[in-house]
């Protein structure tokens, strides 16, 4: 049950630090494209890549790292972005772009994190 609580914990700090950050990057690039949460989500596939491989999630400091990027990172708006962008009916290429380089450019920082530590 603590770890529950870390988690829990340290997820709501992320999802504090998400706003602030993501509204900090979207508001200075003044793009139409949604960099904040492109720079949230890499930050945190790269901070969570390096935990993974340092510790392997298994531990009290794991857990909370695991709960602050979980807070800190958010699938569910890159998905409602991608959609706005124009994903539906026939995608455009910016929707493309959006969906495509945060997934490519995500695992790719996850896996240079993760084998940064090990």
């Amino acid at each position: 049950m603590g770890d529950v609580i870390i988690a829990a914990l340290a997820g709501s700090v992320g999802a504090v630090c998400r706003y602030t950050a993501g509204g900090f990057v979207q508001r200075r690039t003044e793009s139409s494209m949604p960099l904040g949460t492109l720079a949230v989500n890499l930050i945190g596939a790269l901070l969570l890549g390096l935990v993974a491989g340092a510790d392997g999630l298994s531990h009290g400091p794991a857990t909370a790292a695991a709960g602050f990027m979980g807070g800190f990172t958010t699938f569910s708006t890159w998905m409602v972005e991608t959609s706005r962008l124009g994903l539906l009916p026939k995608p455009t290429p910016r929707a493309v772009i959006n969906l495509t380089a945060m997934a490519a450019l995500g695992v790719a920082l996850a896996a240079a994190g993760f084998h940064l530590t090990i």
